[in-house]
C-alpha cells in the first residue's frame, strides 16, 4: 500500500469515528412532545423544559434525574401546576 492509500484509509477511518461520536452525542438530545392533561395542552420536552423540570424537582425535593414520564400521575399534576405558574410555557 503506498503512502497516499494509507493516508486516505486513515482519513476515512478518522471521519467514520468522528461521525460515530457525533451521532451518539446527537442521540442524547432527543426531544418529544408531552401532553398535559390537566391543562389540555402539549409541551415539547426539550432542553428548556428539562431545565424547568430540574428546578421543580430541586425545589420539591424530588429526584431530578428521574424521567418525567415515569412519575406517578399525582407528581406529574404537581409539576404541571408548578410549570404553568413559572415562566414561558410554549404550547405545541
Amino acid at each position: 500500500m503506498n503512502s497516499k492509500s494509507q493516508f486516505l484509509s486513515s482519513w476515512f477511518l478518522a471521519a467514520a469515528l468522528t461521525l460515530s461520536v457525533v451521532g451518539t452525542a446527537c442521540a442524547h438530545h432527543h426531544y418529544y412532545r408531552v401532553y398535559d392533561p390537566y391543562y389540555s395542552d402539549y409541551h415539547v420536552w426539550n432542553h428548556d423544559e428539562d431545565a424547568y423540570y430540574h428546578t421543580w424537582a430541586r425545589e420539591n425535593h424530588r429526584d431530578e434525574n428521574r424521567d418525567f414520564r415515569k412519575l406517578p400521575p399525582q407528581e406529574q399534576t404537581e409539576y404541571w401546576t408548578w410549570r404553568h405558574s413559572h415562566g414561558d410555557h410554549d404550547h405545541h
